[in-house]
């Protein structure tokens, strides 16, 4: 009953608002009315430099000018660099003002991008954004004028390694006005917005976002993980330059993102209501302001189970993992007392919950393997294509996992079949590829915890002691290294500990503690399974929810534990476990393509201009048979191949037959001040790439007049979107030397005189540039 009523709870804490329709009131955000631009927006695949984009372009500016903000396009040509990786190009950013009363104030931006990856019409991911920005500066209007300006930045070139944000931040005279800013993003098709980013020394800004938000999803978890991942959004651009502010994005639905399914139709509409209804909210309390949020130390902060945010400073965690140490003190001395607790059950307690903790990811990092689904983006499209499968059998297994660990403390005498289970879970995750030690020491650490704790049967006050001050002493760890993570187990901490204090540890079943435990039960669980589904849904790594799976059992240990002499709780737990093998078995066996999850396919015509060959590429990792068909269409056989300038790993191509091609290439020389010009001509093409390896140190390196930092160790990737008149390159050399370039360009048609591609079955789409012709070579240059 707890289960089902916390995974009830947590289900009802994940589901979208309901879309207001177009008649609602104007000073509202409705999502039927930004789904009339995002239909606009997101019409067809629209990459930087495209005539799609440009007419995505023209819909917002005709929009803006609409609701009288004065649109400016701004076009400029930018480059960013990361030491060896280089991006580039001409962007066209669109910018509009609403008016405040005070112009001089500091103004509050909306951005968002309008650009799309090539091969997706980006409903979500980001013409959802942009429509929203519109039509929260609609509802704003119809309010009355803010008090502040309200700046509305829709950038382009996001996509293409946050070209457009930084074009403006660096070039635009109105990013020196922005004293706020809140941007919009997508990664997937549906779910509740969440605001995962702030920048640095939140304090203000978390207070300010505590006391506007409208059904918030927040924690300083999401900031701290996202601090330490590779992504980035065009709020990235914004926090380097000193600019507060708040970063919202919806995450679920996954399959559709970058995918041609993300389009209108299938974008869930209530995930635009609730991230504009945020952004409504807090761009008025932000614009109306006397004065913006102050920088502070970073606050501890996440949702309640009643949806609120509280937030405390990170000092105060330490009041926290306080209280959870007097009530379980106060449990033990109690439960000591009743003679109902030993030492040596805490310690076997302690055991079992790093069991919990262990047994549970071995079991987790196998089932991932055992899907057979390689690790990626977009080859974990199997596992997105049947979400739900995949997260009822991680939930099983999960469950499963948690119920072992309890029946093996309370009944004892497992210790060899614990640690047996324990060596089969982390050492068949070698059977499905190569040697895993990561699965096996996940084993080989459960079994020999399971020989440690397993032994005779551990009365429920201890165990469920021990089990507690394993999640003490990490909570104290936590405090200490990463204070704006600790809440996550802190919180649950106090919860289960004061739930121990008043039941003594649960040692007595009398109706009043059962109701105590059931309670506390449902209000950690669904509580963690928040963080439990956001972990899902954003890394590929179920691993982690080992963690969810070892944080519930602080509260639900006392209902999972039977008693020594109740008999069937193993079997029961085993059978969990292997119903969550058998849904692991149908994700495997079961394929969940179809016509609205349709299988990634990649196809694309590539000549080598220098070694006037031609073959028919795919860069996809798995070949359906219509994909293996078509590279083979002229006769060539299907292989791995590393052709110049694309995947270094290879990709999939077969010899084709060679056809006329957009004239091109590459030219090197010296000028007359002693540098040297490499250039790339590739007309009509929307990308060029170049992979430089320098055999010599290059001095005073530039990309289109463009000056860039030094990259270690002579090698480079450009990579130059929308190009103009093409690449080049300048530098001097501090001596001889050659430089080796490999280089493609992308042209977003298949050639005129190849043989046409055949259409694609329903559960297949093209993803990427498939039906693109790509143009490549390798060249060596000496001096």
């Amino acid at each position: 009953m707890c289960l089902a009523f916390a995974f009830l709870i947590g289900w009802a804490q994940e589901r979208t608002p309901a879309p207001l329709p177009v008649d609602a009131p104007a000073t509202a955000f409705s999502a039927a009315r930004a789904m009339a631009d995002i239909e606009v927006i997101a019409k067809t695949p629209h990459p930087m430099g495209s005539p799609a984009n440009a007419a995505a372009r023209d819909h917002v500016v005709a929009r803006m000018t609409a609701l009288g903000l004065s649109p400016q396009v701004q076009r400029a040509e930018v480059l960013r660099q990361e030491d060896g990786r280089i991006a580039g190009g001409a962007v066209e950013n669109i910018i509009g003002v609403l008016p405040g009363a005070d112009r001089t104030a500091p103004a509050v931006a909306l951005m968002a991008h309008y650009d799309s990856v090539p091969g997706s019409p980006g409903a979500a991911d980001d013409a959802s954004g942009a429509a929203a920005a519109l039509e929260i500066a609609r509802a704003i209007k119809a309010k009355g004028r803010p008090a502040r300006d309200i700046i509305l930045v829709i950038t382009d070139g996001e996509e293409s390694g946050l070209l457009g944000a930084q074009a403006f931040f660096d070039q635009h005279p109105l990013a020196s006005r922005i004293g706020f800013l809140l941007n919009m993003e997508a990664r997937g098709g549906g779910g509740r917005a969440q605001m995962f980013q702030t920048g640095s020394d939140n304090a203000g800004t978390i207070e300010f976002f505590r006391k506007s938000a409208v059904s918030p999803v927040a924690s300083s978890l999401t900031v701290f993980l996202y601090e330490h991942m590779p992504n980035d959004t065009d709020f990235s651009v914004s926090e380097a330059k000193g600019v507060p502010g708040l970063n919202y994005a919806f995450i679920g639905s996954q399959f559709d993102y970058h995918a041609s399914t993300s389009t209108a139709a299938n974008l869930d509409q209530g995930s635009v209501q609730h991230m504009g209804e945020q952004v409504l909210a807090a761009t008025i309390a932000a614009a109306e302001a006397k004065t913006l949020p102050a920088k502070g130390p970073n606050l501890v902060y996440a949702n309640t189970v009643g949806g609120h945010i509280l937030a405390y400073p990170q000092a105060a965690g330490w009041v926290v993992v306080a209280v959870a140490g007097v009530m379980l003190t106060l449990a033990m001395l109690r439960a000591r007392r009743a003679g109902a607790l030993s030492f040596f059950d805490v310690l076997k307690g302690m055991g079992a919950a790093l069991f919990t903790l262990t047994f549970a990811a071995a079991a987790f990092r196998l089932a991932r393997l055992a899907t057979g689904v390689p690790f990626g983006f977009p080859e974990q499209g199997q596992l997105l294509a049947q979400a739900g499968r995949w997260e009822t059998a991680l939930a099983l297994l999960g469950v499963g996992a948690l119920l072992l660990a309890a029946a093996a403390a309370g009944r004892g005498r497992t210790r060899l079949a614990g640690a047996v289970l324990a060596l089969i879970a982390g050492g068949a995750c070698s059977a499905f590829g190569q040697f895993d030690v990561a699965g096996l020491a996940l084993g080989a650490v459960a079994a020999v915890l399971a020989v440690l704790s397993f032994g005779r049967p551990t009365r429920l006050a201890g165990a469920w002691a021990g089990v507690l001050a394993a999640g003490l002493l990490v909570a104290v760890t936590l405090q200490y290294a990463a204070p704006t993570t600790a809440f996550l187990v802190g919180w649950p901490l106090v919860l289960a500990s004061l739930a121990a204090a008043l039941t003594t540890l649960g040692a007595r079943r009398t109706l009043t503690v059962l109701i105590v435990l059931t309670i506390a039960g449902v209000l950690g669980l669904s509580w963690l399974l928040a963080f439990g589904h956001g972990i899902y849904q954003g890394l590929d790594q179920p691993e982690l929810l080992a963690l969810i799976v070892w944080l519930a059992a602080l509260a639900l240990w006392p209902l999972a534990q039977p008693a020594e002499d109740q008999k069937g709780a193993r079997m029961s737990a085993l059978a969990v476990i292997l119903l969550g093998a058998v849904a692991v078995a149908v994700v495997r066996l079961d394929p969940p393509w179809t016509a609205r999850h349709p299988q990634a396919t990649h196809v694309a015509y590539y000549f080598d201009r220098e070694a006037a060959r031609a073959y028919r590429i795919s860069d996809a990792r798995s070949l359906p048979a219509w994909t293996r068909g078509v590279l083979g269409a002229d006769g060539g056989a299907v292989e791995k191949m590393k052709l110049p300038g694309l995947r270094r790993d290879g990709v999939w191509a077969a010899p084709a037959a060679v056809v006329a091609v957009p004239p091109g290439g590459m030219k090197f020389t010296r000028q007359p001040d002693g540098s040297y010009r490499l250039h790339l001509d590739a007309p009509g093409a929307r990308t060029l790439l170049l992979r430089l390896d320098a055999k010599t140190k290059l001095e005073n390196a530039a990309v289109n007049g463009h000056p860039l930092k030094p990259f270690p160790g002579g090698s480079a990737r450009i990579n130059w979107e929308a190009p103009t008149e093409g690449l080049t390159l300048t530098f001097r050399a501090a001596g001889p030397g050659a430089i080796d370039v490999k280089y493609s360009t992308v042209i977003d048609q298949w050639p005129a005189e190849a043989k046409p591609l055949p259409a694609r079955p329903a559960d297949l789409m093209a993803i990427g540039t498939s039906g693109a012709t790509i143009v490549g070579g390798a060249r060596r240059f000496t001096w």
